[in-house]
């Protein structure tokens, strides 16, 4: 999977954000892109989007993931888990639950799962289902994330684990990418930085928000879904929070997130909307330059 990407960086999958042509895009340019499953209205459109990836994807690209919520709300996890498996997507990456039935069916055609981790404990049951890699989502990430310092989540998980292990958690340059794989890890997972790229699936008012935001304005709460997340302050202002005692499904928790916006720490990095090649390109350019 490495040698594929221009850079050591996964572009994440984003609720409600991330979709075909952001994908097409970051992988075009060398970085590896992804997208929740859920992000397709049905199991129709999921087949659509990923005939359409593959169809527009060069040979020379970067491969692709999509995202599983593994969790018994998910009510199109099997169908969904079979398509993936049908198109024999390179990247699964699994999110709420580590399953060993599903790593065994994307083993079955040769792909990847990467599960993504808050702390010690998720990452054991991860290894112990059979994921061939982690996601430390610590401090900082957008979407639900986890409290621990990347300094810390890392360390402990290199010291009983020695397989791929990607970083999330604010990262937004190139040279963070570099520290990231200074610290231990193998690759950089980013979200926030890509949510201002033109083929990004936020709104306008989205992206205008996104573009005054500093780290000040991103809000930890579990208020939002019952699962504690980060947040855009002044979208948490603005709307009405739901009802989260006890957790929502995933079609109440959809509506949440419709105009309750998630960003990480690093979303002060985002300057201007423009073209998914061209955040990738100054990605690239900065880690070289880190590097060297």
């Amino acid at each position: 999977m490495a040698e594929r990407l221009a850079i050591p960086a996964i572009v994440a999958p984003m609720f409600l954000v991330s979709g075909v042509d952001l994908v097409v895009a970051c992988c075009s340019a060398g970085l590896l892109g992804t997208f929740p499953a859920l992000n397709a209205r049905t199991g129709d459109d999921l087949e659509r989007w990923l005939g359409e990836i593959e169809g527009r994807l060069r040979a020379e690209a970067a491969p692709f993931g999509v995202n599983l919520i593994v969790h018994k709300s998910n009510t199109r996890l099997e169908a969904d888990l079979a398509r993936i498996v049908a198109h024999k997507v390179p990247v699964v990456i699994t999110s709420l639950g580590a399953v060993p039935d599903i790593v065994a069916a994307v083993h079955s055609y040769g792909g990847i799962v990467l599960h993504d981790v808050i702390n010690v404990r998720h990452a054991e049951k991860a290894i112990a289902a059979g994921a061939d890699g982690l996601i430390a989502v610590c401090a900082g990430a957008g979407g639900h994330a986890g409290t621990l310092s990347p300094f810390a989540l890392v360390a402990e998980i290199r010291s009983f684990f020695a397989g791929p292990l990607a970083l999330a958690g604010a990262i937004s340059e190139g040279r963070h990418i570099a520290a990231a794989r200074m610290m231990g890890a193998d690759l950089a997972y980013l979200g926030s930085h890509f949510i201002v790229a033109e083929e990004s699936m936020a709104s306008d008012a989205q992206k205008a928000m996104m573009l005054g935001a500093r780290a000040a304005d991103i809000v930890h709460t579990d208020r939002v879904t019952g699962v504690a997340a980060n947040f855009l302050k002044p979208s948490l202002d603005a709307a009405t929070l739901p009802d989260a005692h006890g957790g929502l499904s995933l079609a109440e928790e959809a509506r949440a997130w419709k105009s309750i916006w998630s960003a990480g720490h690093g979303v002060g990095a985002a300057r201007a909307v423009q073209p998914a090649r061209a955040l990738c390109e100054t990605l690239i350019a900065q880690y070289r330059e880190a590097c060297a």
